[in-house]
């Protein structure tokens, strides 16, 4: 069993993109989430109410991003500096500092989305904690939902796949990590594995929404409710649909894809 691909999203619900290699640092992937919009109340914008952010593609550089809109323009935006005020910014029930992106850059993204909103940055000094019911104390996330890392075993997709009127790929589901595995949803009974000398908790299953019948080539929702729809039919649990676990690094350092990943428990 082997890791497959590695992937990151520089912000929260816009097209992410595979790297062969990447550090795994205390809040997920370098470079993982670490920015995100936010509306006039401070709170999250995602793709589960925008559908369209997930047209937009954004690519790291020194010290920021390039932002690619649909309609073919770009921008470059520069992280923050650290003498910048911070705000208080909400995902789900947490909450964690972060620092707004320039006017501009604002005006830009609000225009083409149509919607009055400002990109944030989490720097070094931003902390947000993992929720204390799955986390050990000082644990840290990025923007992510919940946790710093989605890891997703092929033969899970799969075997949805064959259930499903059409094949969806595993970007509907915005996984990390993809191991490459023989047995569908083999990766619910790990509790703790290694890839390299990388070793993760895998701390929850995870439960999915809306988001995952988002077309991510398109941005356009599916009218059938798939691939939720069925997975509804054989994957729902006390907690909800669930697909992919969550994981805490407990050891920091690159890892690659093709590396061998190991369950240690």
């Amino acid at each position: 069993m082997h890791l497959s691909s590695i992937h990151v999203y520089p912000v929260k619900s816009m097209r992410g993109h595979a790297v062969a290699e990447a550090e795994a640092e205390t809040r997920g992937l370098h470079g993982d989430r670490r920015w995100m919009l936010v509306d006039a109340n401070a709170r999250f914008v995602t793709a589960r109410q925008h559908p369209r952010l997930l047209a937009f593609a954004a690519e790291r550089i020194r010290n920021g991003l390039v932002l690619f809109a649909p309609d073919g323009s770009a921008r470059d935006v520069g992280e923050p500096p650290l003498s910048a005020p911070t705000i208080e910014v909400g995902i789900w029930k947490s909450s964690s500092p972060a620092r707004v992106a320039d006017a501009s850059i604002n005006d830009w993204l609000s225009q083409r989305l149509g919607i009055d909103v400002r990109l944030v940055h989490m720097a070094e000094d931003c902390l947000r904690g993992v929720s204390r019911d799955w986390s050990r104390p000082g644990d840290l996330v990025s923007f992510a939902d919940g946790f710093p890392m989605l890891l997703i075993g092929s033969a899970s997709l799969d075997q949805l796949n064959a259930k499903l009127p059409r094949p969806v790929s595993m970007a509907n589901f915005r996984p990390n990590l993809v191991a490459r595995t023989e047995a569908p949803h083999v990766e619910d009974g790990w509790k703790r594995i290694a890839i390299g000398a990388v070793e993760f908790d895998v701390v929850k299953p995870c439960t999915r929404c809306i988001l995952t019948t988002i077309d991510p080539d398109s941005a356009t929702p599916a009218a059938d409710g798939e691939p939720l729809a069925t997975l509804k039919t054989y994957r729902r649990e006390a907690i909800g649909v669930t697909f992919g676990q969550n994981l805490i690094p407990r050891t920091l350092g690159r890892i690659e894809a093709g590396m061998p990943l190991r369950v240690l428990e």
